[in-house]
C-alpha cells in the first residue's frame, strides 16, 4: 500500500513535462503572483488618462481602437497559451506575448492574466511584461505630450529645420 502511496506522487516519466506539478520542477523561476487589485488599478487608471487625454487633446481616434484591437488579440492569444499548457501542446512564445504587450496590447494580456491565471507567477516573464507596459506608456505620453504642446514641450527646438 506504501508502495502505490510514494509511486502516485511522484511525476511519471511518460507524463509530459508541463503537466508535472510546479513542485516537480525546482528550476522554475515562481513567485507569489501580484495582487489582481494591482493590474486592475493599473488598467482603471490607464483606460481614464488615456480617455481624458483622447477628449483634452484631439489625439486621433484610432489610438483607442488600437489599444483595444490590440488588447483582445492580446487577450485571444493568452488564452490560446493558456489552453496549450493544459494540454502540454505547443505554446505561444514567451518573446510573442511581451511583443504583443508592447504594440499596445498590455491592457488585455493584464485582463487574461487574471481571468486565465496565466503568466503572473513566472518572475522573469512578470518583470519583462510590465517593462513592456512601462515602455508603452511612456511613448504614449510622450506622443501625448508632442499633440498638447508640439515639439518645443519635449525641449525640442524644430524652428530651424523649417528655414
Amino acid at each position: 500500500m506504501a508502495t502505490v502511496a510514494a509511486s502516485a506522487s511522484k511525476p511519471s516519466a511518460s507524463k509530459p513535462f508541463a503537466a508535472r506539478p510546479a513542485a516537480a520542477r525546482p528550476d522554475r523561476d515562481l513567485s507569489r503572483p501580484l495582487p489582481a487589485s494591482l493590474s486592475w488599478t493599473v488598467l482603471v487608471v490607464f483606460a481614464g488618462a488615456l480617455a481624458l487625454a483622447v477628449a483634452a487633446y484631439d489625439l486621433p481616434w484610432w489610438l483607442g481602437a488600437w489599444y483595444g484591437a490590440a488588447s483582445v488579440v492580446a487577450f485571444v492569444v493568452y488564452g490560446a497559451d493558456k489552453s496549450a499548457a493544459r494540454r502540454a501542446a505547443p505554446r505561444v512564445s514567451e518573446r510573442t506575448l511581451l511583443a504583443l504587450g508592447l504594440v499596445g496590447g498590455w491592457p488585455g494580456a493584464l485582463v487574461a492574466q487574471q481571468v486565465f491565471r496565466h503568466k503572473t507567477r513566472k518572475r522573469t516573464f512578470r518583470r519583462a511584461f510590465w517593462t513592456t507596459v512601462l515602455l508603452n506608456v511612456v511613448v504614449l505620453a510622450l506622443l501625448i505630450a508632442w499633440v498638447a504642446g508640439g515639439p518645443a514641450l519635449l525641449g525640442a527646438d524644430y524652428s530651424g529645420m523649417l528655414q
